[in-house]
């Protein structure tokens, strides 16, 4: 009877250790046991959901995933570019690429794949104002009685809502301003952009013009939709700034809208993308649809904007996308043994 306890209790032991044995090995084939990631984003909320969803897939091939750090642009291409940042989940090309390359561009960078693709981006009025008065091209503000029509705060000029100080629209904005000679009817107001488009859409509610930039993805376009109650407007042609000067902003139909349609990437360092082959080809493989962003962040608007829903709205997607969302994991990990 003593030996039968004895036997049972080393078999229990064995199964145990067997167990142990085998946890211990699953966790040491995880690509990025032990390695420490710092994720970056700028401090507009509406790009968590997309950091967050790399960060989760980080965290699935075993690397320590820090807190998000949210800075200004280009303090993140800086830091990342130093070394004391890991990546940044939203490169606009060609938007950023004066800030990208002033970091240190390609020689500092790992940038492959596309993460988001066909982000759009302009100049919009409401459609009521549009139709009533003809406006069809942002160059028509340079009549002052139209330009009135958006004046919010009584100084005669007609009140664009822009882009927040250090983001690369903010400059495109104002050089398109200058050079379509709207300086002296127009004004970019610049800010905190989700607190100017709270009050623009306020004055459109009430029935007021209203005139701002925007971008997709993001919840404006989802609210005052394009086509039924606002409208894009053209530009005369294209004026860009910096490395993007001479750029061409004429869409296939023929139109321009002042602004060339961005893709969305993941930038890291090279040095710690190249140490990491995992990560590597994770950034290079991802992809998120710009409707599911679009989707995101219009609940976000509606209220759902904490962490705790920023997450859970995370685990939906790859609830919703498990086999993609499996298959990069996969992907990944094999690229790690391959690098062996």
């Amino acid at each position: 009877m003593t030996h039968q306890k004895t036997f049972r209790h080393l078999g229990l032991l064995a199964l145990s250790l067997g167990a142990l044995a085998g946890t211990q090995a699953t966790a040491a084939t995880l690509p990025g046991k032990g390695v420490v990631v710092k994720p970056l984003q700028s401090t507009l909320a509406e790009e968590s959901f997309q950091t967050e969803l790399v960060n989760r897939a980080l965290q699935k091939l075993g690397y320590d995933v820090q807190q998000t750090s949210e800075v200004d642009y280009n303090v993140a291409y800086t830091t990342i570019a130093s070394g004391d940042g890991t990546y940044l989940a939203v490169n606009w090309d060609p938007l950023q690429t004066d800030m990208f390359n002033a970091a240190g561009g390609n020689d500092k960078f790992y940038r492959q794949g596309t993460f988001i693709s066909g982000a759009a981006q302009g100049y919009v009025i409401d459609k009521k104002t549009a139709d009533k008065y003809h406006i069809h091209d942002l160059s028509q503000l340079k009549d002052p009685k139209l330009a009135r029509l958006f004046d919010a705060n009584g100084d005669g000029k007609a009140d664009m809502v822009g882009c927040e100080p250090g983001w690369g629209c903010a400059q495109v904005i104002d050089a398109q301003i200058s050079a379509y000679g709207l300086s002296n009817t127009v004004q970019q107001n610049s800010g905190n952009y989700a607190a100017i488009m709270a009050d623009t859409l306020s004055r459109y509610q009430q029935g007021k013009p209203v005139l701002y930039y925007t971008w997709t993805p993001y919840w404006v376009s989802n609210v005052m939709k394009p086509g039924k109650d606002v409208v894009w407007l053209t530009v005369p042609f294209s004026a860009n700034a910096g490395s993007q000067k001479g750029l061409d902003t004429t869409l296939k139909n023929g139109k321009n809208y002042g602004f060339p349609v961005n893709n969305e990437h993941i930038v890291a360092n090279k040095q710690w993308a190249a140490a990491n082959p995992a990560a590597a080809r994770l950034f290079a493989i991802m992809k998120l649809p710009l409707a599911d962003v679009n989707a995101q962040n219009l609940s976000m608007h509606n209220g759902k904007s904490s962490a705790e829903d920023i997450q859970a709205q995370v685990d939906g997607w790859i609830k919703a996308h498990q086999a993609t969302f499996d298959g990069w994991i996969a992907t990944a990990t094999a690229a790690a043994k391959n690098n062996n």
